[in-house]
């Protein structure tokens, strides 16, 4: 048995399986239940009520629920989603050993050292049966999987079996309306457990005489069947049988766990806990799945390997499954057995294949398993492989710690006692050659024509044996499953849960790593790694990106991966064909390899959505592409800002609305050299500061005179001064200076500009304390700079059009994608005039002596640009490139002129 999960506790009295969910739920002897996720290994919650050890646990089949029973007399209903004790059943009067739910009806059963079987009802939450007849501690009970039985085991030594029919019309107080139906005596001492078959009419027991018995019933009595499973020297403390296999597996004081053919009532496969003694034991209800709780702690085992062992080449796929090497064509889908390859008498567990390794040419297949600590066998196999009308061979057989094909006609065995020899063998299975291996190896695997990957605890090797050279080496974990690419070019080192990624010299090129185990993987057509996990099927890129294709139901293994089509085995060795959305992982591997020819075939064709794409187109340098995806108003915005795209930031700025989407609009829109779209950006916001210094370096002065009209009736003398500096009205500025009460400042400058008239009068209202001027020096108006460009955008920033909105207008887009620049515009338009916002502030409501602002609705229609403005405005800078880089480029590409 293999170990899946290892928990160190108390003592564990009780264990369920969730039937769905990857779920474990125990109890310990210090009170304690813990519920963990063996997948995840992981503990979810942890559950205390109980006063003193719990014995017994069991989870709802449907509902979010378990039932626990212990030792203070209590049995408890929780609820393990919200954590809380939902009720408490009381009546038993003395420690509870089991407790179990029906599978259908509302009931629980417990048995307790009272002597007693009880019967509850959850939903009324009262006893509707007591069943007595056992003069000592019942030890366990539980009902039928489908009839309305119950079966009891006690310390008296017998066994009960109990007929519960008549209480599925019990609405009334607690009665004694079970019967004993039969009552099976053949145990010397007490008996600590019995259970029912899942199907078939058999009991089996354990007691503390050590032995295992079978019993068989029918409708009128039970018996006991002749074989009694002898093999545990100490107290058998649980026995159960298999969900879906003839097995019974049974756990004893001796620190041993026993595998038992139900059928032939042998022993077949026993699991020494060591220092342990071994309680209580639960079998999964649909998966191969085995808990046993011990003195220190629980553990869950695989009963055997579950992968089936498979090689493939071509079109062709060998796989082990029921003792037969079958034979599956991906073509036609067409699956049969070609030989039988099960030793006679070989039932044991982990002795299926484990490995298998095949010639194309030569029809030969190599298996390796684990019989008599690791063989062999050699099959050649029919010409006609599908009818089985070949004449088949007797299998070549050879002890090895694994082995597999060299070249065509010739194997490599590797030794299993020194594991530092390889010996090479032809179809005679003679030895031919004979090798020392570069390090000590525990398992080898095929690395091309002449070549091994000797794999040890933490090393892998790449081993030419012809020229005895080691070509490469790679540390990594202990690893399982080795797959090459088609073109051997690559390899996907498969541990645990790590993928190891390198070249096939071994040189390392990345990790992928997994919370839960990998069970496989295949390399597709385009170089991706699809893989599976436990739950998940997904893929792995060249530079170690890896995302989620689909989730799983339950664990498959991939043999081979073409196009959308996944063809794998399940763990009942079955072929299936399964159709996946290969789109994420090509989109992505097309963007890594800048083939954005395919990129917009891609978008023009493929739905490809979600907030996982935008994110990871923008975090890779290409946000207009991710505009092709977002629909939230507010993530398009950003994402045009950063491409540059202003018409798109524009649209969005408008549905949005907000002053600091406006405002980083407008920064950016100036950043381009678009003043139509920063005017327009200023406007929804009232920034009249920025509006004025666009209109300066614009050199339109009529706008400027009107926002100086507009900072008198807002009273904002700042802005109205500045203004009347920016137009050169002098006037103004005197006017601005008196009414701010700098009767000095408006004097000079009146005198100094030649406006003699206000000079007089402010001198006569200064009186003793007017101003000197400076003598022999000539006054002249200040007046701003003459701008470069009067009126409309200028192209402030120059770069090329974006990769992909050039393919998408017909373009070149892979090798001279960014030979045309060009320059487009934003057409329709329509600034708001400046009047408008001189008339709004006219319509202000004077209150208090102060002017207060009336808020009013920001214009919604598309900016324009009057019809003698130029509009030149720069097409976005190359997607995914830095501004700055892109204009250091631009020696490289053509520049279209700007028409003056």
């Amino acid at each position: 048995m293999l170990i899946k999960l290892d928990i160190k506790s108390d003592r564990v009295n009780g264990l369920s399986f969730h039937r769905k969910r990857p779920w474990i739920l125990f109890s310990l002897h210090s009170g304690v239940i813990q519920l963990w996720d063996y997948r995840l290994r992981t503990m979810i919650r942890r559950f205390v009520e109980h006063e003193g050890p719990v014995r017994g646990v069991h989870i709802h089949n449907s509902r979010p629920w378990f039932v626990s029973g212990g030792d203070d007399y209590k049995i408890i209903v929780w609820n393990y989603n919200t954590h809380m004790c939902l009720f408490t059943l009381l009546g038993h009067l003395d420690r509870i050993r089991t407790v179990q739910f029906h599978h259908e009806k509302p009931w629980i059963v417990s048995a307790s050292d009272d002597q007693t079987i009880r019967i509850w009802n959850w939903q009324s939450r009262t006893c509707i049966s007591v069943l007595t007849g056992h003069n000592h501690n019942a030890m366990c009970a539980s009902f039928h999987p489908k009839e309305d039985l119950v079966v009891s085991a006690s310390s008296d030594h017998t066994v009960r079996v109990w007929d519960i029919t008549s209480l599925g019309n019990k609405t009334a107080s607690p009665a004694d309306d079970a019967i004993v139906k039969y009552v099976l005596e053949g145990h010397d001492r007490g008996v600590n457990w019995a259970s029912f078959h899942p199907t078939l009419p058999l009991i089996v027991s354990g007691s503390d005489d050590q032995q295992i018995k079978l019993w068989r019933m029918n409708e009128t009595k039970a018996w006991e069947v002749v074989d009694t499973l002898r093999g545990h020297i100490n107290n058998v403390s649980s026995v159960i049988f298999h969900a879906k296999q003839d097995m019974i597996i049974s756990s004893s004081e001796d620190k041993r766990i026993c595998v038992w053919d139900a059928t032939k009532r042998t022993k077949f496969h026993t699991y020494q806990c060591e220092r342990f003694r071994t309680w209580v034991l639960a079998v999964h209800p649909e998966i191969n799945l085995l808990a046993a709780g011990h003195d220190s702690g629980m553990a869950v085992f695989k009963f055997e390997r579950e992968r089936p062992a498979f090689a493939f080449s071509g079109d062709s796929l060998f796989y082990a499954k029921d003792g037969f090497l079958s034979y599956y064509e991906y073509s036609s889908q067409k699956d049969s057995q070609v030989i039988p390859i099960q030793r006679p008498d070989s039932r044991r567990l982990n002795q299926n294949p484990r490995t298998l390794s095949y010639s194309p040419t030569e029809n030969a297949v190599l298996i390796c398993s684990d019989l008599d600590g690791g063989s062999y066998e050699l099959y050649i196999t029919p010409k006609d492989k599908v009818g089985r009308g070949g004449i088949v061979q007797g299998a070549k057989k050879g002890t090895c710690g694994s082995a597999v094909f060299l070249t065509r006609n010739k194997f490599a065995v590797l030794e299993k006692s020194t594991g530092q020899e390889v010996l090479v063998k032809n179809l005679k299975n003679e030895v031919i050659e004979k090798s020392s291996l570069p390090i000590p190896t525990d398992g080898i695997f095929y690395a091309g024509a002449g070549k091994l990957l000797c794999k040890s605890e933490d090393k892998l090797v790449i081993f030419d044996l012809q020229r005895r050279l080691v070509l490469g080496e790679l540390q990594t974990p202990f690893v399982r499953y080795v797959v090459w690419s088609d073109d051997m070019e690559s390899v996907a080192l498969l541990s645990k849960d790590t993928i190891v990624f390198a070249s096939k010299k071994l040189v390392f090129q990345c990790t992928l790593h997994e919370t839960v185990g990998v069970k496989s993987g295949a390399w597709d057509d385009n170089g991706a790694f699809i893989y599976t996990t436990l739950n998940h099927i997904k893929y792995c890129l060249p530079n170690g990106e890896s995302g989620i294709i689909r989730s799983l139901d339950v664990p498959i293994y991939i043999t081979k991966v073409s196009g959308n089509t996944i063809f794998c085995l399940d763990r009942d060795g079955k072929n299936r064909v399964i159709t996946i959305n290969a789109t994420e992982h090509l989109f992505k591997l097309s963007l890594l390899r800048k083939r954005y020819g395919h990129v917009m075939s891609m978008l023009n064709t493929s739905p490809l959505c979600g907030q996982a794409t935008i994110a990871y187109l923008q975090q890779k340098g290409f946000p207009e592409v991710a505009l092709h995806f977002s629909e939230d108003e507010r993530i398009r915005f950003n994402l045009a800002l950063e491409s540059g795209n202003l018409r798109s930031a524009f649209a969005s700025a408008t549905q949005i609305n907000e002053k600091d989407h406006w405002y980083r609009l407008g920064v950016e829109a100036l950043r381009q050299g678009n003043s139509g779209i920063a005017e327009f950006a200023y406007q929804q916001t009232e920034n009249f500061e920025k509006l004025s210094f666009l209109y300066l370096i614009t050199g339109n002065i009529d706008k400027l005179s009107k926002l100086m009209k507009t900072a008198e009736v807002k009273n904002n003398v700042m802005s109205q001064f500045h203004n009347a500096l920016y137009v050169g009205d002098v006037k103004e500025r005197v006017k601005v200076l008196e009414n701010a009460g700098h009767l000095p400042l408006a004097y000079i400058t009146a005198s100094v500009h030649g406006l003699n008239d206000i000079a007089e009068r402010l001198a006569t209202e200064l009186g003793d304390n007017v101003p000197v001027l400076p003598e022999g020096k000539t006054p002249s108006l200040l007046m701003p700079p003459s701008p470069v460009m009067c009126g409309g955008d200028w192209p402030l920033l120059r770069a090329i059009k974006g990769i992909f909105e050039s393919a998408a207008r017909g373009g070149a887009v892979d090798g001279d994608w960014g030979k045309r620049l060009d320059m487009i515009d934003i057409d329709e338009m329509e600034i708001r005039d400046i009047d408008g916002i001189l008339e709004e502030a006219e319509e202000e409501n004077f209150e208090g002596g102060e002017w207060v602002l009336v808020a009013h609705q920001p214009e919604r229609d598309t900016p324009k640009v009057s019809a003698n403005a130029r509009s030149s405005i720069s097409v976005t800078p190359s997607q995914g490139m830095p501004v700055k880089g892109e204009l250091r480029r631009r020696r490289r590409f053509q520049v279209v002129d700007i028409e003056p």
